[in-house]
């Protein structure tokens, strides 16, 4: 009994709470949105997915991230070919080829490689720490996520393609690599995006960026989600109206409310106070990760949790900043919140991860 306690001993209290509390919030959130249409099964689906979840936390928590990273090449490869496989192969569901069904359930492979991609590039880091200032090492940690990117992007799955490219440049960006290099890679991280929006992107992703820069070019067609979450975050004033009693959710005028736009969703029925608690704990979370990110024991341990500081960070600036109007529809999640199996056990085993690095660096003091 005192052994298995033990293990507890350098546990961060911190980021467990802040985790549970995320998860408890998103649960009352999605379950206010259940109300009005019988969707409740969406509900209970996110609670099984919210054991699993926890189950995978804990189980992370106590496996040697130093092992998992050496594992890192076999789970990468694995899911570069789930990812072809969709590509070719994948059923057509919601105007995306993202999903892999079982039948009992769906699996998205574009979630679980955003980890991969955070393990193997800190790995590489790690390993060319004395070499990062080289072009070699830089082309082919891009390479590493761009393979994953471009076929993500065929899904068509722009959103987290993004992420995964953001986060090959931040965790770049944390290593220590030279001024000259930073602006070579911005000067042609404009072209590649000049190249992007002329061959990649498809014409709705097109119109998506179209309609941000100019919300009245189409407003009842191509701009009419963004203009239903952001009348959906206004009319929440400062308490909301209550659980369930949104009009823009609980009517349906606003899309895709338990996933891309809950957030808005949520704002309506919970407020300006109840929204801005919610992004408090967010940034609570990603001052704690960044707390264990400098205290890590060594620079292994630092790239990982970097690598899962941007990841939450991405996602709920973007996820966000779509719902009040701020950047382009991109359909990313709201991690611990929007609906979805996929992005909620991914989200528990970044913090896994996280905490790993903290038991194992003994980090005790708040």
């Amino acid at each position: 009994m005192f052994s298995f306690l033990n293990r507890f001993k350098h546990f961060d209290l911190a980021l467990l709470s802040a985790t549970l509390l995320l998860a408890l919030a998103g649960l009352a959130i999605l379950y206010g949105t259940t109300l009005s249409d019988g969707s409740i099964g969406v509900f209970y689906r996110q609670l099984i997915f919210l054991a699993v979840g926890l189950a995978a936390f804990f189980f992370i928590s106590f496996f040697d991230y130093h092992s998992l990273t050496k594992v890192n090449r076999a789970l990468y490869l694995i899911f570069l070919a789930l990812l072809l496989y969709l590509t070719v192969f994948g059923s057509l569901i919601r105007g995306g080829r993202r999903w892999l069904d079982f039948g009992i359930g769906r699996f998205q492979p574009a979630e679980f490689i955003k980890i991969i991609i955070i393990l193997g590039l800190a790995r590489l880091l790690y390993l060319k720490r004395g070499q990062i200032n080289s072009w070699s090492t830089i082309i082919w940690s891009f390479l590493y996520a761009f393979v994953p990117a471009a076929l993500i992007v065929i899904e068509p799955d722009l959103g987290s393609s993004i992420i995964i490219l953001s986060l090959w440049l931040a965790m770049i960006l944390l290593s220590p690599i030279k001024k000259q290099f930073v602006a070579v890679l911005f000067i042609a991280f404009l072209a590649f995006s000049g190249v992007a929006w002329k061959f990649f992107l498809k014409d709705f992703q097109r119109d998506r960026v179209l309609v941000f820069l100019n919300p009245s070019l189409d407003p009842k067609g191509r701009g009419y989600n963004v203009r239903q979450a952001t009348i959906a975050v206004g009319s929440g004033e400062f308490f909301g109206r209550g659980l369930g009693k949104g009009v823009e959710s609980q009517s349906k005028f606003l899309p895709e409310r338990q996933t891309d736009f809950i957030f808005a969703a949520s704002s309506e029925e919970i407020g300006f106070v109840g929204s801005a608690s919610l992004l408090a704990l967010y940034f609570f979370l990603l001052i704690r990760i960044y707390k264990i990110m400098r205290k890590a024991k060594d620079d292994l341990g630092m790239y990982v949790a970097g690598g899962v500081f941007f990841f939450f960070f991405f996602h709920v600036v973007i996820n966000v900043g779509m719902n009040i109007g701020l950047l382009p529809v991109t359909g990313i999640p709201l991690p611990f919140v929007s609906a979805g199996g996929s992005s909620l056990i991914v989200s528990f085993i970044a913090l896994g991860l996280v905490q790993n690095i903290a038991r194992q660096s003994q980090i005790l003091r708040f």
